[in-house]
């Protein structure tokens, strides 16, 4: 937050809506501190004690999310931008577009992109993060 303080000066009002700048900075922010995060090892998950099916579906839904991320990663960095933003974020298109600085095509065309390859990336994995013959 003090960060966004310090650069509140660099808002330009008209060109882009408080909350459109704020997203863009904040992904900038969260981009720059993910590249300096180290994965975590192996041995830091923690060990399942409990044999409980609430526990092998919190499971399973921990793997799908790692999955996710994963395949996420492999992404360039534009698809994998517009792809959070509108799934996980929740974001319109135009939305995207202005918090990319780019047009609501490029937006759609980028999220089309990038689920297209997320598609191909987990289809060999559906019975594995237990999605059976869905």
């Amino acid at each position: 937050m003090l960060r966004l303080w310090r650069i509140a000066p660099e808002w330009r009002q008209g060109e882009a809506q408080v909350s459109t700048w704020l997203y863009r900075v904040t992904t900038n922010l969260c981009t720059d501190r993910l590249r300096r995060k180290r994965p975590l090892a192996l041995e830091t998950a923690p060990e399942v004690e409990d044999g409980r099916a609430e526990v092998v579906d919190s499971m399973i839904d921990a793997d799908r999310a790692q999955a996710l991320e994963m395949a996420l990663a492999t992404l360039p960095e534009r698809q994998r931008q517009a792809v959070v933003l509108r799934h996980l974020e929740g974001l319109s298109n135009p939305e995207i577009a202005q918090v990319m600085e780019i047009g609501v095509e490029a937006v759609e065309s980028l999220t089309a992109r990038g689920k297209r390859t997320l598609a191909s990336l987990l289809a060999g994995r559906r019975e594995e993060l237990g999605y059976g013959n869905d």
